[in-house]
């Protein structure tokens, strides 16, 4: 794939289940992921928290490569104003062509279209790569919990990141 070439963002549908579940397992990785890793039976990779709505999915030559979720913090009517990045993939075919990023201006646009002023993300404090993208992206540090996750064996920081919209 060249690497001028942008991603198509769309919003996922209910038939992009089965592409996105596999994405997930096959991009899991404690550098990101604090559940262990998926195994048989798998679940539904959409639920009643995350709708096929809650995620845009990026494409490269019609091959679904990459995935967002929006979502919001948490149930109460105080904080409707902030959506919160609960989950970002992209498969190993694709990574270094700009699909992250485009992924996450796609969702910066979206939440603001959506009414929100703020978007908030968590990431692990190891995952080096990811908090150099979001950073690049207007994404600053609010808060960290140190050593919040114990991952093979290490103690890793959990990593609050936000920015106005």
């Amino acid at each position: 794939m060249p690497k001028y070439r942008p991603p198509h963002i769309r919003t996922a549908t209910p038939a992009d289940e089965e592409q996105l579940a596999r994405l997930d397992r096959d991009t899991w990785s404690t550098l990101h992921a604090v559940t262990p890793r998926p195994q048989p039976p798998y679940r539904a990779f959409f639920d009643e928290r995350h709708l096929p709505e809650d995620h845009l999915v990026a494409e490269l030559d019609r091959r679904l490569v990459g995935y967002i979720r929006l979502a919001f913090p948490t149930p109460l009517a105080s904080n409707a104003h902030v959506r919160q990045i609960q989950g970002l993939a992209v498969s190993d075919r694709a990574r270094g062509l700009g699909v992250g990023r485009a992924l996450i201006r796609a969702a910066v646009a979206e939440a603001r279209r959506r009414g929100a002023r703020r978007l908030t993300l968590r990431v692990l404090g190891h995952n080096t790569p990811a908090r150099r993208l979001y950073e690049s992206e207007g994404f600053v540090v609010e808060g960290v919990l140190p050593g919040e996750f114990c991952l093979d064996g290490v103690y890793v920081d959990d990593v609050a990141m936000g920015r106005a919209l």
